[in-house]
């Protein structure tokens, strides 16, 4: 046996198998108790891309002075952040407060990534359009026209 061509197969061997490794780096995007929605949205949003380039994101609300008092405001904040990116991110470590800092951290789920592959990537959502605009009615006549069968049936009894 040829002791050159054994290292040289070796070689290609362990080169080929660093090929198919996917670094998987840590991403962390920091929030704070007083948070604008327009700001969470971006925040959110740029959270989803991380996610979808297959990093793990590390969620991080920061706490100052007597927000200290508060701390279910952070966990909303960040039960918000996994009601929005539940279908493609779970959940590694739950959110815990660590001093002034409360965090958690989220991966991409394998599941919710074939989902995703198998739609159109250019397909757009159909919105339907009313026709006539006389049958909508809204929440507040339904609502209204409810109260109204209730308290008929109630005269009725």
């Amino acid at each position: 046996m040829d002791y050159g061509k054994f290292r040289y197969e070796e070689a290609q061997r362990l080169k080929e198998s660093r090929k198919k490794t996917v670094q998987i780096t840590m991403k962390e995007v920091k929030f704070k108790p007083k948070i604008a929605k327009g700001d969470f949205d971006t925040k959110v949003r740029h959270m989803l891309e991380f996610l979808d380039e297959g990093h793990k994101v590390k969620v991080t609300l920061q706490f100052r002075g007597r927000e200290m008092a508060h701390p279910e405001l952070g966990s909303k904040i960040l039960d918000a952040v996994i009601e929005q990116l539940g279908p493609i991110a779970k959940v590694d470590t739950p959110h815990r407060l660590e001093g002034r800092n409360m965090s958690m951290v989220l991966s991409p789920d394998k599941k919710a990534a074939k989902r995703s592959n198998l739609k159109p990537a250019s397909a757009k959502p159909v919105v339907a359009k009313p026709t006539n605009i006389s049958n909508i009615t809204t929440e507040t006549e339904t609502q209204n026209a409810k109260d109204e069968n209730i308290q008929d049936s109630q005269k009725a009894i």
